[in-house]
């Protein structure tokens, strides 16, 4: 299969916060912001996995835009993270940088998919 961007780093970046959970946990013992945290960043490569497989283009762009509000929602849960200060700044700046560049890579794509389904 052709190599995808997005495919490829929306599952790595699912592996950093699942590895990020298990931390959370073991460590720090916080349980509840990091769940809604292991949802949502987990989410965004279940979605675009779909995408690529999906029916059409408006599907496509349908479960893009889920990925992109996931991705939104796991910029805020690490952000609430490291503001209660459950992050350490290293910690905080290396997983917020990937959710950025997810977040602009979806927008793009979303973006261009936008006119093409109306």
């Amino acid at each position: 299969m052709k190599e995808n961007i997005i495919v490829d780093k929306s599952k790595k970046f699912a592996v950093r916060i699942v590895k990020l959970y298990q931390y959370m946990c073991s460590t720090k013992k916080e349980y509840i912001l990091s769940k809604q945290l292991l949802r949502s960043g987990t989410s965004i490569g279940a979605n675009v996995k779909e995408a690529v497989r999906g029916q059409s283009r408006s599907d496509f762009y349908a479960k893009m835009n889920i990925a992109l509000k996931e991705a939104s929602e796991t910029e805020y849960w690490i952000e609430l993270l490291y503001e209660t200060n459950y992050l350490s700044e290293q910690e905080f700046e290396s997983i917020y940088y990937d959710c950025q560049e997810l977040l602009k890579i979806l927008m793009s794509i979303t973006k261009s998919q936008k006119g093409e389904t109306s």
